[in-house]
């Protein structure tokens, strides 16, 4: 019978476990946010990472900017963050406006206080196996998968979708815990078949419920990292029906969220699965608040 892996449940599990690594530093570990602009969903986000850090006791900076700032403006206000050495964890919410150079903003963070894991030096790091921040989300997979004791090594693992973020990061990480890795994109041919090859599937491409039972073995183990706000009933009535509790709460609010595979074809013939919302998205911030603790300890004198 299928198992739901609860995300919530592990992300409290995850906050607890950090109480008392944070009570033996001797002083509160120090997150900076930059937020560049008005989007809506960074705002949500971010505010829910500083409520998270408040909840633990941690000290938390939201630094607020206007989207009309400029790239050279925005490197000022990392390099001054990189040189507060009350500062462990720098994090700049993407997306930033479209004339701020992107790379060059995430490559001036320092190594050591990029809990976002996006700098060049942390993404060698994760290559070879060495310390250092991991990218958030697919830390959060692997954790959820090593609560819930289910074996990786040796399985076939498959990751659909090739992001920077996501894709390969998820990719690396499951072949650093043994599993065997393939990695399947937009040119895959045949991408249902090589999905059914997979004893953990992950979903990361951003495309609502497009994994659908021709894309599952019965019996893997089902990630669903996608998260799809979904506003055209007709969309929603096609995934979960006229008489579901999704197209009721649909009609109340106007949207729904669904993940990249197709939630009714997952519980019905996985292991386990992540719903969405519900599954991953409460790990990311779990393993930031991780990330910043841990750059915490390796910063102490």
């Amino acid at each position: 019978m299928s198992q739901i892996l609860d995300g919530k449940r592990v992300r409290d599990e995850i906050l607890a476990d950090l109480k008392p690594r944070i009570a033996r530093l001797g002083r509160k570990p120090g997150l900076a946010v930059v937020l560049v602009g008005n989007d809506p969903a960074s705002e949500v986000y971010v505010s829910s990472k500083v409520r998270t850090c408040a909840e633990l006791g941690m000290h938390i900076e939201e630094i607020t900017r206007p989207a009309s700032i400029t790239t050279d403006e925005l490197l000022a206000i990392v390099a001054g963050l990189n040189a507060r050495p009350e500062i462990d964890g720098i994090l700049v919410q993407m997306p930033l406006p479209k004339h701020i150079d992107t790379q060059r903003v995430l490559d001036s963070i320092a190594p050591e206080k990029d809990v976002d894991g996006f700098h060049p030096t942390n993404v060698g790091n994760l290559s070879i196996g060495r310390p250092g921040p991991k990218p958030c989300t697919p830390s959060g997979v692997m954790e959820l998968l090593r609560r819930y004791e289910i074996p990786v090594a040796g399985k076939h693992a498959v990751v659909v979708g090739r992001s920077d973020i996501v894709g390969k990061p998820m990719a690396m990480l499951l072949l650093h815990a043994h599993a065997t890795v393939t990695i399947c994109h937009s040119r895959t041919a045949d991408l249902a078949a090589e999905c059914r090859r997979a004893d953990i599937l992950v979903g990361a491409i951003g495309r609502p419920a497009m994994l659908a039972r021709e894309h599952m073995k019965p019996g893997a183990v089902m990630i669903d990292v996608g998260i799809n706000r979904l506003d055209a009933r007709e969309a929603v009535v096609k995934i979960f029906g006229e008489e579901s509790e999704k197209t009721a709460a649909f009609d109340k609010r106007g949207s729904v969220l669904v993940g990249d595979m197709n939630p009714l074809d997952a519980a019905e013939l996985s292991s386990y699965w992540t719903p969405v919302p519900g599954g991953v998205g409460p790990l990311t911030i779990a393993m930031l608040m991780v990330n910043t603790v841990e750059s915490a300890e390796r910063r102490q004198p």
